[in-house]
């Protein structure tokens, strides 16, 4: 049996085609499977959250949640910096700075847990870092603890100004997470 050009032309032409035909098919059928597994839009929303500040006066704070965490914002006063400022790093338990913007081995001074030009706005996850209670001392009127900054009350964990624990069974300080400033009055956390 003889097969002419023309034959094996128009066979080749098919099985390219056909194979065409299957890539971009398999590709259509697949994306929506690949697509889905991307971070849909509520979460997405919350990897980054822009906060005003405007209205928090000097001695607030303020609670948000960002990525499913309490995060503290308190307008400090000179007062509470100075008493942040004031310690003396071997007094601290924990000697760690635990921030998203210093190295891992840096030491918990006040300087390296607050952006440098905006010492009164001190940002943290608010959750004791013993067993994950929510401290107190977000409201003018709560319990703050020894050291004026957050008291948990389940164990007795006491933070200062800075977030540091200083008493208590709480063995690290409050952690800073990674935050920017856009404008005077707003704060990007995440």
């Amino acid at each position: 049996m003889a097969h002419d050009a023309g034959d094996a032309n128009r066979r080749d032409f098919l099985m390219v085609a056909s194979g065409a035909f299957l890539a971009v098919g398999g590709a259509a059928a697949l994306w929506p499977l690949i697509d889905q597994m991307n971070p849909d839009a509520g979460a997405q929303a919350l990897a980054s959250i822009d906060v005003d500040v405007s209205s928090l006066a000097e001695g607030a704070a303020m609670t948000v949640m960002w990525r499913g965490k309490p995060v503290f914002i308190r307008h400090r006063t000179t007062a509470e910096i100075e008493a942040a400022r004031t310690v003396s790093l071997d007094e601290l338990p924990d000697g760690y700075a635990r921030s998203a913007f210093a190295d891992d081995d840096a030491p918990a001074s006040d300087e390296n847990r607050v952006k440098s030009g905006e010492e009164k706005w001190l940002v943290l996850i608010g959750i004791c870092t013993h067993l994950g209670c929510i401290p107190k001392g977000q409201r003018l009127g709560d319990n703050r603890g020894e050291f004026k900054g957050w008291f948990c009350p389940c164990h007795g964990s006491h933070y200062d100004t800075s977030g540091r624990i200083r008493k208590g069974p709480a063995a690290e300080n409050l952690p800073v997470p990674p935050y920017t400033f856009s404008g005077d009055a707003r704060i990007t956390i995440g």
